[in-house]
């Protein structure tokens, strides 16, 4: 069963499943999930290795310091959008990975010759991120395909790029885009929630007044330009240092 609420151009979606595969055939049958590599990627990390309620419920969980592991419907159309990026070989950077559960299902998609780095800047969530991927994906933590870092994602991972695709887990403000974009290979996108400009705010008072954020793609083109295309609105935890992430957890 699903629910859909449009809340100017946003959607919430309620799904459901028993266990993991049935929570992902879901998506797939309501047409959240598009393709098969999305589709099999999902099936292979349990959600239930990240989050101990309400795992095959399609809603946020807060997973501890002002931190949510994300909608399984917002997972999806991540994954979807840089299916294009997150190709066999490729090198995909998760900025505020948090639980770890997107690392998992890009390190699927990348396959075993990619290799995929989270960076998270709160030292607890980077740590039981590492316990989470442990239970079913130690092997690729081992290998080094799966890498999780103690740090500032807002000024990306420069030691490991450029990478084919970056991804934001929370909403960011435009200014951590050139720093990101400037660590992409040629054609790389970054990825993400932003927080709606001063002058979308002004075209779009329901922005500002209701805190809605856009979803957004950043594509290097080859010759270094950046391009941007909006995709919908939707409702993240902010991208913050983490003084003041911890200081609103309080």
């Amino acid at each position: 069963q699903i629910v859909t609420i449009d809340c100017f151009n946003c959607f919430i979606y309620l799904l459901q499943g028993n266990d993991n595969r049935s929570l992902v055939d879901e998506l797939k049958n309501n047409g959240l999930i598009k393709s098969r590599d999305v589709y099999e990627a999902m099936l292979k990390v349990d959600r239930g290795d990240f989050v101990d309620h309400n795992p095959y419920l399609d809603q946020p969980v807060p997973i501890g310091y002002g931190a949510t592991i994300s909608a399984p419907h917002m997972h999806a159309h991540a994954c979807e959008l840089l299916r294009e990026k997150a190709k066999a070989g490729a090198k995909v950077l998760d900025v505020g990975s948090g639980s770890g559960i997107l690392v998992a299902y890009l390190a699927e998609m990348v396959g075993p010759t990619g290799r995929v780095i989270g960076i998270e800047h709160i030292k607890e969530l980077a740590d039981q991120s590492r316990k989470n991927l442990e239970k079913s994906h130690k092997d690729k933590l081992e290998s080094g395909q799966i890498e999780i870092v103690h740090g500032d994602g807002r000024q990306g991972y420069e030691i490991g790029g450029p990478y084919d695709a970056i991804h934001i887990g929370a909403a960011a403000s435009e200014e951590v885009v050139p720093k990101l974009t400037s660590q992409l290979s040629k054609n790389g996108i970054l990825l993400g929630p932003f927080e709606p400009s001063d002058d979308t705010k002004e075209a779009d008072p329901y922005l500002g007044m209701f805190g809605h954020q856009e979803f957004r793609s950043y594509q290097r083109k080859e010759d270094g330009k950046i391009s941007m295309n909006k995709y919908y609105d939707v409702r993240y935890v902010p991208l913050t240092s983490e003084e003041k992430q911890r200081g609103a957890a309080t």
